[in-house]
């Protein structure tokens, strides 16, 4: 004799699926852990990108001073203003560019609300007070004091970049 047994999904059923899945997921991840991929990067140092650094200025003609930070600037023009502060909002215009030369950004109007300059790249921080309201600057940035080793837009990770900065004002 077979005896046929009906099997209703109630609740407590729909519980212990639901556990059962969530089990399921979490020893995927304990037993598959290769799967996970790793998102950290590795930031490269100063000192490995400075034959880039130096190549690029030798090739651009940039007469660029190595700042204690690893930052590369190059003063066009002092200025005669007040120098920018960390917690300075400052107008400028400005042209970044890859290494390769391909400009990746570009202002040529300063932004009407200013940027806060604690806000922007270290290598920003550091080099647009070397310079005063009116002054020029050119700033190599070494990617540990740019955006790292994680892509940011367009900017690929360990990307060592070029400015060209024009400080118009600082409040």
């Amino acid at each position: 004799m077979i005896v046929l047994t009906t099997y209703t999904l109630t609740p407590k059923n729909t519980l212990l699926k639901k556990f059962s899945l969530f089990l399921v997921l979490v020893l995927t991840i304990v037993v598959f852990p290769g799967c996970n991929k790793d998102k950290s990067c590795k930031a490269r140092s100063v000192d490995s990108e400075v034959p880039q650094i130096q190549a690029y200025a030798t090739a651009n003609g940039i007469n660029a001073t190595r700042h204690s930070s690893g930052l590369y600037y190059e003063i066009i023009s002092q200025g005669t203003g007040p120098v920018a502060h960390s917690n300075s909002n400052i107008f400028i215009t400005y042209t970044g560019k890859f290494m390769n030369g391909q400009v990746f950004d570009e202002q040529t109007q300063p932004n009407t609300q200013g940027w806060a300059l604690n806000g922007l790249i270290q290598g920003w921080i550091i080099g647009i007070p070397l310079i005063q309201k009116g002054g020029q600057i050119k700033l190599i940035v070494p990617s540990s004091l740019g955006y790292g080793c994680d892509d940011y837009y367009s900017i690929p990770g360990n990307s060592v970049l070029y400015f060209d900065v024009h400080l118009v004002d600082v409040q």
